[in-house]
Protein backbone atom coordinates (compact mmCIF):
# COMPACT_ATOMS: atom_id res chain seq x y z
CA UNK A 1 0.00 0.00 0.00
CA UNK A 2 2.84 2.40 0.74
CA UNK A 3 4.23 1.88 -2.75
CA UNK A 4 0.92 2.86 -4.32
CA UNK A 5 0.64 5.95 -2.13
CA UNK A 6 4.22 6.93 -2.93
CA UNK A 7 3.52 6.61 -6.65
CA UNK A 8 0.39 8.77 -6.27
CA UNK A 9 2.38 11.41 -4.39
CA UNK A 10 4.99 11.38 -7.15
CA UNK A 11 2.35 11.78 -9.87
CA UNK A 12 0.75 14.70 -8.07
CA UNK A 13 4.17 16.31 -7.59
CA UNK A 14 4.77 16.02 -11.33
CA UNK A 15 1.34 17.58 -11.96
CA UNK A 16 2.32 20.51 -9.72
CA UNK A 17 5.60 21.00 -11.58
CA UNK A 18 3.89 20.91 -14.96
CA UNK A 19 1.26 23.33 -13.67
CA UNK A 20 3.89 25.77 -12.44
CA UNK A 21 5.59 25.64 -15.83
CA UNK A 22 2.23 26.29 -17.48
CA UNK A 23 1.68 29.37 -15.33
CA UNK A 24 4.81 30.88 -16.84
CA UNK A 25 3.54 30.34 -20.39
CA UNK A 26 -0.16 31.16 -19.90
CA UNK A 27 -1.35 34.18 -21.83
CA UNK A 28 -4.47 35.19 -19.90
CA UNK A 29 -5.48 35.38 -16.27
CA UNK A 30 -8.20 32.74 -16.63
CA UNK A 31 -5.69 30.09 -17.64
CA UNK A 32 -3.43 31.03 -14.76
CA UNK A 33 -6.33 30.77 -12.33
CA UNK A 34 -7.27 27.29 -13.57
CA UNK A 35 -3.67 26.16 -13.23
CA UNK A 36 -3.62 27.67 -9.75
CA UNK A 37 -6.58 25.48 -8.85
CA UNK A 38 -4.75 22.46 -10.26
CA UNK A 39 -1.70 23.19 -8.13
CA UNK A 40 -3.81 23.86 -5.03
CA UNK A 41 -5.85 20.68 -5.27
CA UNK A 42 -2.80 18.61 -6.18
CA UNK A 43 -1.13 19.88 -3.01
CA UNK A 44 -4.26 18.96 -1.03
CA UNK A 45 -4.07 15.50 -2.61
CA UNK A 46 -0.43 15.13 -1.59
CA UNK A 47 -1.33 16.10 1.98
CA UNK A 48 -4.12 13.53 1.91
CA UNK A 49 -1.79 10.76 0.82
CA UNK A 50 0.80 11.76 3.42
CA UNK A 51 -1.92 11.67 6.09
CA UNK A 52 -2.85 8.18 4.91
CA UNK A 53 0.79 7.08 5.06
CA UNK A 54 1.35 8.24 8.64
CA UNK A 55 -2.17 7.35 9.86
CA UNK A 56 -3.17 10.79 11.11
CA UNK A 57 -6.92 11.24 11.06
CA UNK A 58 -6.84 14.82 12.40
CA UNK A 59 -5.04 15.94 9.23
CA UNK A 60 -7.99 14.70 7.19
CA UNK A 61 -10.25 17.23 8.93
CA UNK A 62 -7.88 20.02 7.92
CA UNK A 63 -7.79 18.67 4.37
CA UNK A 64 -11.60 18.63 4.15
CA UNK A 65 -11.69 22.25 5.29
CA UNK A 66 -9.00 23.22 2.76
CA UNK A 67 -10.94 21.47 -0.01
CA UNK A 68 -14.12 23.35 0.83
CA UNK A 69 -12.25 26.65 0.83
CA UNK A 70 -10.66 25.77 -2.51
CA UNK A 71 -14.06 25.08 -4.07
CA UNK A 72 -15.38 28.39 -2.75
CA UNK A 73 -12.38 30.19 -4.22
CA UNK A 74 -13.02 28.55 -7.58
CA UNK A 75 -16.68 29.62 -7.53
CA UNK A 76 -15.69 33.16 -6.56
CA UNK A 77 -13.20 33.30 -9.41
CA UNK A 78 -15.84 32.10 -11.86
CA UNK A 79 -18.16 34.86 -10.67
CA UNK A 80 -15.40 37.43 -11.14
CA UNK A 81 -14.57 36.15 -14.63
CA UNK A 82 -18.21 36.31 -15.74
CA UNK A 83 -18.78 39.60 -13.94
CA UNK A 84 -21.69 38.12 -12.02
CA UNK A 85 -23.73 37.04 -15.06
CA UNK A 86 -25.30 33.60 -14.86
Amino acid sequence: MTIVLSICIGLLAVAILIGLLRVLTAKDMGSRAIVGDLVYFSAVGILTFIAMLVDLSIVLDVIFLASMLGVLATVALARIQTRGHR
